[in-house]
């Protein structure tokens, strides 16, 4: 039975996250069957989505977390307790390395010099260790900021790197290697990777345990090539006799999260008229920015395909504060509500309190239909973040 969105959530406060717990539980079902057929091990990264509080039905789903860092790797641990966590940081620091070595079972560095600082300690603390990889194999369109293979980037050891600055040593310090250079991309991105990985790293692969391939595939999509990726999984797996990780962030929460919105303002300047909401693209969905993108809108359409074409934004001072141009088949009007689609994802977890934004209340929209608070933000919360008084 097709469940009624704006129905569910026409009680809930403005602005504030809804996370779809039926939706969280497909996705996991897709990922799930992944492994099962390929042996291959799926992670949570948490830098898309790290609402623990749906850490525990996740769990049924996926092999353990992936952590960017201290924070992240902590709340994996004590939020996956029996699961694997794995971290990657561009560089670590010294004074939090011992604690990181607490909590992550896999550790990946970025370089030969991080590898060569801090992999003894690793490996004397009896962690699977990893360095990431560049293959210098561009397969993104439009997303320059998070292409990992772009000339001159921090991310990743190229083989010249490899070539300059291993020794056999550090190299027999090595589980496994890492790549990430997928971005929102389907199973053709992969398999034109993995030939750019073994024409550089093929030589060092069978001396491995593990082959992480990172992030970026949008394996919940429903026009994702499945069968395209299970065969690349088992290739790998089969030739070189490793265990393949997979780290998606957004396939785990895809399409599981509303923002619901409030019209506060209906303006008159021009043909697109600019509307006011009471949630803000800079500070509740700063992707959008960032990326850029335009995220979906439920009942509205592109600019120009209904009668009422308006322009969204916030209500902070940032001129660019801008989620987008949709149009209407009715007018807007002030206290008119508005749910943004695919929420879940680098939101929450990304959000800021710029101009003194309050932060939006995060909800849970349980199978059962029951609307669940998870979490309420007020000044404090603003406050405690600038100063001790």
């Amino acid at each position: 039975m097709e469940r009624n969105v704006s129905r569910a959530l026409s009680e809930v406060p403005t602005p504030c996250y809804v996370i779809d717990e039926k939706r969280l539980r497909e996705n996991g079902e897709i990922l799930k069957g992944v492994q099962e057929r390929t042996g291959c091990r799926i992670l949570l990264a948490q830098k898309a989505f790290s609402n623990y509080d749906l850490y525990p039905l996740l769990s049924g789903y996926l092999a353990g977390t992936e952590a960017s860092g201290l924070y992240e790797a902590r709340l994996g641990r004590e939020e996956m307790p029996e699961k694997e966590c794995h971290v990657f940081c561009g560089a670590y620091r010294q004074e939090e390395f011992q604690e990181i070595l607490k909590y992550a079972d896999h550790i990946v560095f970025n370089s030969p010099s991080q590898l060569q600082r801090y992999g003894k300690l690793a490996k004397e603390a009896r962690k699977s260790i990893g360095l990431r990889i560049n293959p210098e194999c561009s397969t993104q369109e439009g997303h320059a900021i998070y292409d990992p293979c772009a000339p001159g980037s921090r991310l990743g050891t190229t083989r010249a790197q490899w070539d300059a600055q291993m020794k056999e040593g550090d190299i027999q310090l090595l589980d496994g290697l890492h790549f990430h250079t997928l971005c929102e991309q389907n199973a053709d991105a992969l398999a034109v990777t993995l030939k750019a990985v073994e024409e550089r790293f093929g030589a060092f692969l069978p001396h491995m345990k593990w082959l992480n391939m990172g992030g970026g595939h949008h394996i919940t999509r429903p026009d994702y090539d499945v069968s395209l990726l299970e065969s690349c999984i088992r290739s790998v797996q089969e030739k070189y006799k490793v265990q393949v990780y997979l780290e998606p962030g957004e396939a785990v929460a895809l399409h599981a999260g509303y923002l619901v919105t409030e019209v506060l303002d209906v303006l008159e300047n021009g043909e697109i008229r600019p509307v006011i909401l009471d949630m803000s693209a800079a500070c509740h969905t700063p992707d959008v920015i960032e990326m850029p993108y335009r995220p979906p809108l439920m009942g509205a359409g592109e600019a120009g395909e209904h009668i009422y074409t308006y322009r969204l934004g916030g209500p902070t001072c940032l001129a660019g504060d801008v989620i987008g141009d949709y149009s209407f088949s009715q007018e807007l009007h002030v206290g008119d509500r508005l749910i943004f689609e695919d929420m879940a994802i680098y939101t929450t977890c990304k959000n800021n309190t710029f101009n003194g934004m309050p932060l939006p209340s995060i909800y849970l929209w349980k199978e059962d239909g029951r609307i669940e608070n998870l979490a309420q933000f007020g000044y404090e919360d603003f406050k405690f973040r600038l100063g001790r008084k």
